[in-house]
């Protein structure tokens, strides 16, 4: 039950539940996630997916000894649970609303920009460190924070990857509104209940509409990215990051160039 899946009315919600271990996310999770979106879609039952975490943290992002032990030749294909996952939410016809509380860290963070409505708790932290483990952006973070954000603030938070906070979320256009944590998963179970009461066709053509401009750049961008992440996860500057990160020290990169 580290996925905890639960369907009602109208509403498939798909929720971390690995607390023990900040819901970091392991293959089998998303594997079960990508399950999950993909059968929704064929699911006339299912008119919204809300995805959640729990009070104190959304999620970690990647369980890294997961992640690395998978690591190797042919790992970052389109056959891996993680990019099984992106797909089916990147191409989600149906509307998907997030709610994040505490940490959104990594992939975390990324997921975000392929929902359609994100609430955030005012104890929300966000962060896609990817620099600071010798890699890239992913899935499109690279194209959507700047679309969203601006060049300069994006570059600010992908290039420098430390935390923000919900309200700097909240301007940059990753979240469209920040509320006290008590009140954060009933206002996003409220506002799924109105999507999942309006009209269906009318809900997926407006999303399509709106998402209809920027489709095949961000299906070039990600293949992009994962091309240069691909190669970098298992380069030298990675390797550094990784190592530092397990022997719990600041990695050195001063003799990288």
């Amino acid at each position: 039950m580290t996925i905890r899946l639960t369907k009602a009315d109208g509403i498939l919600t798909i929720e971390f539940n690995r607390v023990e271990r900040k819901n970091a996310i392991t293959g089998a999770m998303y594997q079960a996630m990508a399950d999950a979106l993909r059968e929704a879609e064929q699911d006339a039952a299912v008119r919204v997916i809300l995805i959640t975490g729990q009070p104190e943290i959304f999620t970690a992002g990647n369980d890294l000894d997961d992640f690395l032990n998978n690591v190797g030749e042919g790992a970052m294909t389109a056959e891996r649970p993680v990019f099984q996952f992106m797909t089916a939410l990147e191409g989600a016809t149906k509307p998907v609303v997030a709610a994040v509380a505490g940490a959104a860290v990594g992939i975390g963070t990324t997921l975000l920009m392929h929902c359609d409505l994100v609430y955030a708790a005012d104890n929300a932290r966000f962060s896609m460190p990817f620099t600071q483990l010798g890699l890239c952006p992913e899935f499109a973070s690279s194209l959507l924070v700047a679309q969203s954000a601006g060049y300069t603030r994006a570059a600010e938070k992908l290039l420098l990857g430390e935390p923000f906070l919900a309200q700097e979320a909240l301007e940059m256009g990753i979240v469209a509104r920040v509320l006290p944590a008590a009140e954060l998963l009933f206002f996003a179970q409220g506002q799924a209940a109105k999507l999942a009461k309006l009209p269906p066709a009318s809900i997926r053509t407006t999303k399509a509409l709106m998402k209809r401009a920027r489709g095949t750049l961000v299906k070039e961008t990600i293949a992009a990215e994962n091309e240069r992440f691909s190669a970098m996860l298992t380069g030298a500057e990675a390797k550094e990051a990784f190592t530092a990160f397990f022997e719990k020290r600041k990695p050195d990169f001063s003799k990288f160039d």
